[in-house]
């Protein structure tokens, strides 16, 4: 896997790999495509949570494009023993060895049944797209990083995660500043954060 340029992202194929569902631009070779079922526990999770993966197999010896949205494309490493957790929305495709399940973001229990992502584990590279150029932002356990959570793109999953209240109720009644609660990390390791956040629209889009 390698960026082809800022908003695409080229795979080499020899056997099999996985992708978002519609992301190929273009390919060449003796490729097959196909949609990969979720299996019945997870599409259940997929619809207790929402935060489904729809993915494809991509199959055989060629090379493969893969883009979405003219969004900006990046790569992350996943090392063996590191977890990797993202928003289902910003995965593009990855390498057959990682392992993916949803889970719950700890310590997010907020309205509307908190926040869910997808958590790769294993050995390999993991695709992954965002609206403009991602900020990495190393977390130190001296200093906790905190992140709005319409940006967060994804963060080194053994960090600890908590909701921070960063206003006070009496501004929040006054109209507040927008900025009522983020994402609290702790730890050691980074956070992916985008440089715009999802509009209302946009989420419901996705």
């Amino acid at each position: 896997m390698s960026v082809e340029n800022a908003k695409c992202l080229k795979y080499t194929v020899d056997g099999e790999m996985y992708a978002r569902q519609g992301a190929m631009v273009a390919y060449r070779g003796d490729l097959k495509f196909e949609r990969k079922g979720q299996g019945v526990g997870g599409m259940l999770k997929r619809a207790v949570t929402g935060e489904g993966l729809p993915l494809m197999t991509v199959s055989g010896r060629g090379e493969a494009w893969f883009a979405h949205e003219a969004q900006n494309c990046f790569i992350v490493d996943v090392e063996p023993g590191d977890q990797f957790t993202v928003n289902g929305r910003n995965v593009l495709c990855f390498d057959a060895s990682l392992a993916y399940e949803i889970k719950t973001v700890k310590g997010s229990g907020i309205a509307g049944g908190g926040l869910f992502n997808s958590v790769f584990s294993g050995q390999g590279r993991l695709g992954l797209v965002c609206e403009g150029n991602p900020l990495v932002i190393p977390v130190s356990a001296q200093t906790p990083v905190y992140v709005d959570t319409d940006a967060v793109v994804g963060w080194t999953a053994h960090l600890q995660t908590s909701l921070h209240r960063s206003q006070s109720v009496g501004s929040m009644l006054r109209g507040g500043s927008g900025e009522a609660v983020q994402l609290m990390l702790q730890g050691e390791g980074f956070v992916v954060v985008r440089p715009s956040e999802v509009t209302p629209q946009k989420a419901q889009q996705h």
